[in-house]
């Protein structure tokens, strides 16, 4: 992989069988000849990401966004293909790796344990999280207490803090105020400039619109096209419109074409 690359997704392939009830999970699991039907949540995905850059994944749900980033965090594993990276990678999302009995704090050192800081290390940085999430006494109540915002928040301040080479970051922002969002966005900028990379997953175009170096647009596990945001995100926007007024029907035999889209919104 060229010096200058984060990760290089090769012939990227993600299938999941599709049994109709227990009995054909049985065949699947004691009869080696036994073959289900299959779904493609990924086909032939070939992409390279920089160093420094920031990049966006959109697409509808189901589109195959999340299982992209799944298999670069090393969460699940492709089916066939390679997935190369280079560095330490973060993946950011409301609830990862936090546990719902344990306040704030103890979340902090829990999830710092799991990732192999030492007790003085974490103490070094706690602080830091704690500012950082700026949820006032909720810091020391449970988890299972917390909104979906204050979760969101801590989840993201750990995260950052655990300063990593490569941050995914999917739909964590989506429940985030203003102010705390502005926040996060400084925050990955400063990333930038210490030429990390950040893969952004999420439906909130307008801030990859602002934020994003390219965008990368995924539909039914296929790569629509990848360009810098303004040639990509108006004709997503003008897809998505059209494709939640078609029929089941009108939708399964759809298949998008990004050269079409631009030139004729463009």
């Amino acid at each position: 992989m060229e010096n200058n690359l984060a990760i290089k997704c090769t012939n990227l392939y993600k299938k999941y069988p599709l049994y109709s009830g227990d009995f054909e999970r049985l065949k699947g699991l004691f009869l080696p000849f036994y073959k289900p039907k299959e779904f493609a949540a990924l086909s032939n995905i070939n992409l390279e990401f920089k160093k420094g850059e920031i990049v966006g994944l959109i697409g509808l749900n189901g589109s195959g966004k999340s299982t992209l980033s799944s298999i670069i965090t090393g969460i699940t594993y492709a089916t066939d293909g390679t997935v190369e990276v280079d560095g330490e990678v973060n993946m950011l999302s409301a609830n990862a790796g936090m546990e719902n009995h344990l306040t704030g704090v103890e979340n902090i050192d829990y999830k710092c344990l799991l990732l192999g800081f030492s007790k003085s290390e974490t103490e070094f940085i706690r602080e830091d999280i704690i500012n950082f999430a700026d949820i006032g006494v909720h810091i020391n109540q449970p988890l299972r207490t917390y909104s979906s915002g204050m979760r969101s928040r801590l989840g993201f301040a750990i995260s950052v803090h655990m300063n990593p080479d490569i941050l995914i970051i999917d739909e964590a922002l989506a429940v985030g105020d203003n102010s705390f969002t502005e926040k996060c966005l400084d925050k990955m900028n400063e990333f930038k400039e210490k030429g990390k990379t950040i893969l952004f997953v999420s439906h909130a175009v307008a801030q990859m619109d602002e934020f994003c170096d390219k965008i990368v647009w995924l539909n039914k596990g296929n790569i629509v096209g990848v360009d810098v945001p303004e040639k990509i995100i108006k004709p997503y926007c003008i897809f998505a419109r059209q494709f939640n007024a078609m029929t089941n029907d009108e939708r399964s035999n759809f298949e998008v074409n990004l050269k079409e889209y631009q030139e004729k919104f463009l």
